[in-house]
């Protein structure tokens, strides 16, 4: 059912607000040990925010804005109230633009890193309920919070000079590396941002119907929470190696993990408890990540990708367990490159 035919149905309920949550709370251990290690560069991120606001920022939301429309009290008032409510539960210190931009494809954005703002398409407006629209804004706002533009901006750019240095295969290969590492990340990212969503809607449910929703289209009486998993159980378990080597290969160049790995991954962090946690107001505060540990984060990490080696049947993960670190070696690789020595300290 359409977001506007269903918000009246919707019930008015109490949600917890998280005062000065960090955005370390909710994301994924390889996507935070990379933030972790990017924010110790001194200097670096306030360059890169500088750069990317000088030009694209204001270019991209001066597009929008003669485009698409900016919600408030008397434009989508729904979403704006949605928008404001899930900006208040995470304790964002501003709270973003949000342009509804026609075009049928459900799609939502984060964009711009001095200012950032959010960009939701009409496709996913008809796509998602009342609830499903507050896990997807909630999403969003755990991309501006987490900063993922600034580093997100750091990607395109490094795509973009590997394009152009292909012929010096050296100076290639290596940035191939890093650009496979933080793609990984960006997947993670993702991670990140869907518990982000959970924890501004506070309906496990809601998230687990909109990623439904974006693999299989709006009949939700045609989709079943069981079968979806079943299906994620046996993607993880592929019975043959050949199989999970082009799972690998179908990552390459994905910025976005596919959309049963988004469910179970969302399905087992509430499930683990993580997400009631927060609600009890045990998570980690903004105040203190001046303090976080480079080193530390990298082995939550790396804990993390061991973990979810253990879980998995895929044969073809115990071939290339090396390579999947990649993305818990990713702040270490930045800070090489960089600050011109290896490893990112412990603080």
């Amino acid at each position: 059912m359409p977001y506007h035919q269903d918000m009246t149905s919707v019930p008015d309920r109490a949600r917890v607000r998280l005062p000065g949550i960090s955005s370390r709370a909710y994301e994924h251990p390889a996507d935070r040990s990379a933030l972790v290690a990017l924010r110790k560069l001194t200097g670096f991120d306030v360059l890169l925010r500088r750069l990317a606001s000088l030009f694209s920022d204001r270019s991209l939301r001066l597009l929008f804005l003669a485009s698409s429309v900016r919600t408030s009290t008397e434009q989508f008032p729904h979403l704006h109230e949605l928008l404001l409510d899930g900006s208040a539960i995470l304790d964002l210190p501003e709270v973003p633009e949000l342009f509804i931009s026609q075009m049928p494809i459900p799609n939502a954005m984060a964009l711009g890193s001095d200012q950032p703002f959010i960009v939701i398409t009409t496709g996913m407006v008809d796509l998602m309920d009342g609830e499903e629209m507050r896990f997807v804004i909630g999403h969003e706002l755990g991309h501006v919070l987490s900063g993922h533009a600034v580093y997100r901006t750091m990607l395109f750019h490094l795509t973009r000079l590997a394009a152009r240095m292909a012929w010096f295969a050296i100076g290639y290969i290596g940035l191939r590396v890093i650009i496979a590492g933080l793609e990984e990340w960006y997947r993670k990212s993702e991670l990140s941002c869907d518990r982000a969503g959970v924890l501004a809607g506070q309906d496990p449910a809601a998230g687990r119907r909109a990623l439904m929703k974006l693999a299989g289209g709006s009949r939700m009486s045609e989709l079943s929470h069981d079968a979806f998993h079943l299906q994620a159980r046996e993607y993880d378990a592929v019975p043959d190696v050949r199989e999970g080597l082009i799972k690998l290969l179908q990552l390459q160049g994905n910025t976005h993990p596919f959309a049963v790995v988004r469910f179970a991954e969302l399905d087992r962090w509430v499930g683990d408890g993580d997400y009631e946690q927060i609600l009890s107001g045990e998570y980690q505060r903004r105040e203190d990540d001046p303090t976080a540990s480079v080193s530390e984060e990298i082995r939550a990490a790396a804990r993390s990708y061991q973990d979810s080696w253990n879980r998995t049947s895929d044969p073809f993960v115990g071939l290339v367990k090396s390579a999947a670190e990649t993305a818990a070696d990713a702040g270490e690789r930045l800070l090489g490159v960089f600050t011109g020595r290896r490893g990112g300290g412990s603080s």
